[in-house]
């Protein structure tokens, strides 16, 4: 008996990437905690065909962003820092003020921080919906439900 080895082309078989969508809360849940059971699920290492060399990972939706708990002192502490490419274009933020001006971009940061730096890594990133709030427009997909602790 040989070893499974996964194939995006193979279409038609059993061993068809099948993608699901899953919901996560982050309503007083730590960020680190969120952002690595996403990312396990975004890669696809949850499931027994995983392999390192193809996209097999699911679809992601992080809602209450906004309400998301940075531990220690990182509220103050930490930086998050974006470069126009210009000169002198170095733009530096708290982690405090982002909260309040774009509450995503802390948990989408996380997340993309714990993925490949490939090709292959940019396209699990673009599964990823992060929102504020509790709404969310992907209903119609049917998401399932995640607790943080569990991975599915």
């Amino acid at each position: 008996m040989g070893t499974f080895n996964p194939s995006a082309t193979e279409r038609g078989s059993n061993r068809e990437i099948v993608r699901q969508w899953h919901i996560i809360d982050a309503k007083g849940q730590v960020l680190g905690r969120v952002a690595s059971v996403a990312a396990r699920l975004l890669q696809g290492k949850h499931k027994p065909m995983w392999a390192p060399f193809i996209d097999t990972g699911d679809h992601v939706v992080i809602v209450n962003a906004a309400s998301i708990k940075l531990t220690g002192k990182k509220e103050e502490q930490k930086i998050y820092r974006q470069h126009s490419g210009y000169e002198g274009g170095l733009r530096e933020e708290r982690a405090k003020d982002v909260r309040v001006r774009r509450p995503n971009r802390i948990v989408e940061e996380a997340v993309f921080g714990m993925l490949p730096k490939t090709k292959m890594g940019r396209a699990m990133y673009g599964k990823l919906k992060v929102y504020a709030g509790a709404e969310h427009p992907h209903a119609a997909q049917k998401p399932q439900q995640l607790k943080t602790g569990e991975v599915a």
